[in-house]
């Protein structure tokens, strides 16, 4: 496999524009930060592999999600590829009033991240995708571990999805339980399908998932700007969290303002970068459920979508 990877990077090089044409973007490592689902360690890769092919050196360090708008802030890691805006808007927003990150311009895809269920949970709680259908059908969900509480499980605790808040500031009869890691919230949803139990997990889209379990999100008070930091937002005038995600939910790119002026090729290239719903979807079904590895699923994915991305280039 190292040996395809080493090929197909050669291949890319022998595409990319001429060497010279980068000669003024720093023989210093563009840095890019690694997260914990797989989406986002593809792509990372993929457009690290487009800077290699540039003539740029990279290196990847493994980071928290949360942590990294203030780590690209300082200019210890150059981007982050995947700013989603329900999990990670309040982080990037924070750093953007600090300054020394900007906004690189958005991707094509759409993003929603919530509650969510496979359809088999909706034959037995038909009310759904109601949050008060779901609450009703608590009973359902109930676990040795939750008594008679019905069990959410929520995404890992560094992604911050404030589902213990939710849950509190609606009232709702749920534990919330955080996932370790994304591979536990699809090990939870293929244990249920076997006898159709019913499960309600914290989901996302753009990802694989949606493909191979047909499913919806849990439809909660709408999202109004501010239901995260103002009380008054929402339903419940005493508490935040208590609306749903945005509904159409940005993904943006992020940079460290000093990476226009040492790497300008390479910013060049980040500004018109821009993935689709699908190729996110693809990304992330090549490790999660074909088992490649994240590099050598980047390095394949740019050897079948040369077309797209090598506009960036130019």
């Amino acid at each position: 496999m190292k040996k395809l990877i080493s090929l197909i990077a050669a291949g890319l090089m022998a595409i990319a524009l001429p060497s010279k044409a980068f000669s003024s973007d720093s023989s210093d490592p563009i840095v890019i930060p690694l997260h914990n689902w797989s989406s986002q360690i593809v792509m990372s890769h993929a457009v690290g592999q487009i800077f290699e092919s540039m003539g740029n050196n990279v290196e990847y360090v493994t980071t928290d999600s949360q942590a990294v708008y203030e780590s690209v802030r300082l200019g210890d890691v150059t981007l982050e590829l995947e700013v989603w805006e329900g999990a990670f808007g309040a982080s990037f927003r924070a750093a953007l009033e600090k300054g020394g990150l900007h906004d690189a311009g958005d991707h094509d895809a759409v993003t929603r991240e919530d509650w969510w269920y496979p359809m088999w949970t909706k034959e037995a709680c038909p009310g759904l995708p109601s949050w008060e259908a779901l609450n009703d059908c608590a009973h359902l969900f109930t676990t040795a571990e939750t008594g008679d509480k019905g069990r959410y499980l929520d995404g890992p605790v560094d992604w911050l999805k404030h589902g213990t808040e939710r849950a509190e500031a609606l009232g709702m009869n749920f534990v919330v339980i955080n996932a370790g890691s994304a591979a536990a919230l699809w090990a939870e949803i293929g244990a249920a399908e076997a006898d159709k139990k019913p499960v309600v997990v914290f989901n996302w889209t753009p990802n694989f998932a949606e493909a191979v379990w047909p499913g919806e999100f849990v439809e909660f008070p709408a999202w109004e700007d501010g239901c995260d930091t103002d009380p008054t937002k929402g339903p419940n005038k005493e508490a935040l969290y208590d609306c749903g995600n945005p509904a159409k939910g940005y993904l943006k790119k992020a940079a460290w303002d000093g990476m226009k002026d040492k790497w300008p090729n390479a910013y060049n290239t980040l500004t018109k970068i821009s993935f689709t719903n699908p190729q996110i979807a693809m990304m992330a079904k090549m490790v999660d459920i074909d088992e490649m590895e994240p590099e050598d699923a980047a390095a394949a994915w740019l050897d079948a979508n040369k077309s797209v991305w090598q506009g960036w280039t130019n």
